[in-house]
């Protein structure tokens, strides 16, 4: 059966060939680039073949020239893969040549975005931060999970600038279902202690909402939640535009792991307290299956790039 369904293979390879004109595909990848002769780039970009050096249209996907002064960190690097073994031996912070801004620098490279641009930090507060992340990495290898904030400040020097908009009308479709919105049934057993503790925490919450926005949101006791004012609506997408991309970033990530724009928009507003956030929020959301550890290290993490993005 192996002998029949390779030779298949074989043959639907050389028919795809003949019909589309298609002579080779070279790839090649990594970890990072810039480590040694014998190992390939890790990013991935697309060249055209000369005409006069090949018979027919070729495909080639290679690497980018390398440089010994940069390291170019894989797309895989925003999945949490583990995406290497520590070729550095140190990480430190260095000033732009421009004055505006810091660079991570392991032993003598400046570190790259995933795509091929230098992580330019808006302080040397930040820097030094994402340095510590780089700096305790063990020598097995690099692994992403760990790093936060570097994931977080690659979504905010790149991903919001350029999907801005589509995040803000992301959050904003599920801001009728929020969970600060929804009230377990008043006559029911099984939900009687959970509404309970939805009152006791949600309700300043609620209170601070109308005092902030000018608008009382709507509580429904229904999972899929129901419409809030248009005015309360616009008010907080207004809100969400009038941020900047560090900002935003934090917001979208604390939106995620917590199920709750309003939540996020209270961390960022600095009318929730972290940890109160993770243990009483966090515990709302237990039935939802949300490992604890992960929900503190995804909110825990947001806050602290707030406040280190603020610092000068």
């Amino acid at each position: 059966m192996a002998s029949i369904l390779c030779r298949r293979t074989l043959q639907n390879h050389t028919h795809f060939r003949r019909t589309f004109g298609f002579s080779r595909l070279n790839c090649s990848s990594a970890v990072v680039s810039g480590i040694s002769d014998h190992e390939t780039p890790s990013s991935f970009t697309y060249s055209s073949v000369d005409p006069a050096s090949s018979q027919d249209e070729a495909i080639h996907i290679k690497g980018p020239e390398k440089s010994a002064y940069e390291v170019t960190m894989p797309m895989s690097f925003m999945t949490g893969s583990i995406v290497g073994k520590r070729f550095y031996k140190k990480a430190t912070t260095r000033e732009a040549e421009d004055g505006v801004g810091w660079y991570v620098m392991l032993d003598y490279r400046t570190l790259k975005t995933p795509t091929k641009r230098n992580l330019r930090c808006p302080n040397i507060t930040l820097a030094k931060a994402i340095a510590a992340e780089w700096e305790y990495q063990q020598k097995d290898g690099i692994r992403p999970f760990t790093m936060p904030l570097m994931k977080l400040a690659c979504s905010a020097f790149e991903r919001v600038p350029l999907t801005r908009h589509k995040i803000i009308e992301n959050l904003m479709k599920k801001f009728n279902q929020d969970l600060v919105f929804v009230r377990a049934p008043r006559d029911s057993d099984l939900t009687s202690d959970l509404r309970e503790l939805q009152v006791e925490k949600f309700s300043p919450l609620l209170k601070w909402v109308e005092s902030e926005f000018r608008y009382k949101p709507i509580v429904y006791t229904s999972f899929f939640g129901g419409k809030q004012d248009e005015g309360l609506v616009r008010a907080v997408e207004n809100m969400l535009k009038n941020t900047n991309d560090c900002e935003l970033a934090a917001i979208d990530a604390i939106a995620s792991a917590a199920h709750s724009l309003i939540i996020a928009i209270g961390l960022f507003r600095g009318k929730l307290e972290e940890d109160l956030q993770v243990d009483k929020w966090g515990l709302v959301e237990g039935g939802h299956d949300v490992d604890i550890a992960d929900l503190r290290v995804h909110i825990s993490s947001a806050v602290v790039f707030l406040g280190l993005c603020k610092k000068h």
